[in-house]
């Protein structure tokens, strides 16, 4: 049966720093790379391969795509990129600290902005330097695809169609996947395949750099999910567990 395993880049600069990202195109931070080797190295620890990736457009993701295939030797498998698989567009919000914006907006509506399934945050106008239509990797986008803030809702509306149409059909012939993306990217594909609902999205956290792995059953339904372990740990929790 097919597997597919998410993973969420390694942590960016960014995110080090507590700085809303979103479609702003930051690279992984020291540990951020570090964080990919030892993905790289814990799919190759459980014997895990694949026959395809696929990631967003975003150089956070794509390094770190790069650094697990480079780290398993097979830098040869395909790789789809899309915009679709993006991290959640923050608006007004991208480049701003996290801190210093709770303490601006106050705790409940920094909550929302952030985690909520609906809220959006303030858009970004048109003319705004950080408005990702004034990016060469967007020119092939319609205006109306191009966000200038999202909720999470908004993600999973444009994340599910790619899922549907490059992601799916894949595992359906019995290929196993690799998908590099984003925190609220990543939420949505989880929120779907374990039928999380809206108000229970918001304590979902995807952390950076572990690889959370998915086995399916014949009909294209979820068997388990786990995030994989070092095999040292989880044979010492087996042996405490018998203690």
């Amino acid at each position: 049966m097919p597997q597919l395993v998410l993973l969420r880049h390694g942590e960016s600069i960014w995110n080090r720093d507590h700085i809303f990202t979103g479609w702003t195109d930051i690279d992984l931070s020291e540990r951020g790379m570090a964080e990919s080797k030892e993905a790289a190295h814990l799919l190759t620890e459980h014997g895990i391969r694949f026959d395809r990736c696929f990631t967003s457009v975003l150089k956070r993701a794509i390094r770190t795509l790069w650094i697990v295939l480079d780290e398993m030797d097979l830098m040869w498998l395909p790789v789809q990129q899309s915009w679709r698989l993006n991290e959640r567009h923050y608006g007004a919000l991208q480049g701003r600290n996290k801190d210093e914006v709770c303490k601006v907006a106050g705790e409940e509506l920094f909550r929302q902005w952030r985690r909520s399934y609906s809220t959006r945050p303030p858009p970004l106008d048109d003319s705004d330097e950080r408005y990702p239509g004034r990016e060469r990797k967007y020119a092939v986008l319609r205006p109306d695809q191009i966000p200038r803030c999202e909720s999470l809702q908004d993600t999973v509306a444009r994340v599910l169609p790619y899922w549907h149409t490059h992601i799916e059909p894949q595992l359906t012939k019995g290929q196993n996947l690799l998908v590099v993306a984003h925190g609220n990217s990543l939420r949505g594909i989880v929120k779907y395949l374990d039928k999380i609902a809206d108000d229970d999205i918001l304590d979902l956290e995807i952390p950076t750099g572990r690889p959370l792995v998915y086995d399916f059953d014949a009909e294209l339904s979820p068997i388990q999910s786990r995030y994989l372990e070092p095999k040292e740990r989880n044979d010492s929790l087996a042996r405490n567990s018998k203690t």
